[in-house]
């Protein structure tokens, strides 16, 4: 007789996998291992009208969830895996994602949204809970797939050139050597992203206002402004900021990152860096920039969605872009 479905073998700390797959022919030889896995009843092909198998469903929904920038795995012991076909920001329509998961037949999983992706990460899984479900589970799955469409994407960055200008009166006379811009380079080249020059500009805010302005002349299409974000008299880079871009928010409910500011002058998001992401190695940046850098138009309540899941846990050992802080 032919089985119907991947059957899994468990054998702890050693492997977890499918030992007789969908298809197979079930031999007398096969008797004494399928026993040893407590398989004393098996299932054999005998689907009845109008029911759709796991694999062929798992396939369907796959194709109904994916957006730009998605792969597809094989389906195996009724799963199907979707993966980044490209460095980027996923977004997950999480509306989409609880009414498809309304249905307790189907399953579907994802990672943290809103966060840079690299290549070939696995980014959600799919499946039927049975071995098969009737055809009209697997047609609302779709219905609602194209009701919120795209429900999981890619989208890449874009070609970013990025100005820095970095106050603060004691790195302008050089009588304290800047660190914040070895930082920055780093985290361009994590992204691809060029800059274009680092200006060092004092703490007058009609300075470092202007040094944003020269920068977005030269063709900056994102300005990072380090240094004097605090509340201190003498910190003036927010107002700076305030005279040349129409500010979104200053400060955050991200732990490090409180003192974070964002502002546009036109489409060209300029932002406020805080000490700590000098000296951190993950913060407010690392959730906010690559999104500006995707082309994203950041709000106020997108910075205020980071609370839950916005403190930094302080990792042993920081594997992102993978953790997302709370994800």
């Amino acid at each position: 007789m032919v089985l119907c479905h991947d059957m899994t073998e468990i054998i702890p700390g050693v492997k977890k996998g499918a030992a007789f797959k969908k298809g197979h022919i079930v031999t007398e030889e096969d008797i004494p291992h399928l026993l040893d896995m407590g398989k004393q009843h098996i299932y054999v092909w005998d689907l009845g009208d109008g029911y759709v198998h796991e694999n062929d469903a798992a396939e369907r929904m796959a194709r109904a969830v994916c957006g730009k920038n998605i792969s597809t795995s094989a389906p195996s012991e009724g799963k199907i895996n979707l993966k980044a076909e490209c460095d980027g920001i996923l977004k997950i329509n999480r509306q989409a994602v609880y009414a498809l998961c309304q249905d307790a037949q189907v399953c579907l999983a994802t990672i943290r949204p809103d966060r840079l992706i690299r290549k070939g990460k696995q980014v959600a899984g799919t499946r039927v809970i049975p071995l098969a479900v009737k055809e009209e589970v697997v047609a609302r799955f779709e219905e609602i797939c194209a009701q919120y469409a795209p429900v999981i994407e890619i989208v890449p960055l874009r070609p970013t050139k990025i100005g820095i200008v970095t106050t603060g009166s004691e790195i302008k006379s050089g009588r304290v050597k800047d660190s914040f811009g070895d930082v920055l380079r780093a985290k361009a080249k994590e992204t691809g992203a060029e800059v274009i020059g680092q200006v060092f500009s004092g703490d007058e805010p009609e300075d470092i206002a202007q040094a944003i302005t020269d920068f977005i002349a030269q063709g900056a299409t994102l300005v990072e402004v380090t240094g004097g974000m605090s509340v201190d008299p003498d910190d003036r880079t927010p107002a700076a900021i305030r005279r040349v871009a129409q500010p979104v928010s200053y400060g955050s409910p991200v732990l490090p990152g409180a003192m974070f500011m964002l502002a546009y002058a036109g489409d060209v998001p300029v932002v406020g860096l805080p000490g700590c992401v000098m000296f951190a190695k993950r913060t407010i940046f690392d959730l906010i920039v690559p999104r500006l850098m995707a082309g994203e138009r950041i709000t106020r309540d997108d910075i205020v969605s980071q609370a839950v899941g916005g403190l930094c846990e302080s990792c042993e050992v920081c594997t992102y872009p993978s953790c997302g802080f709370g994800g």
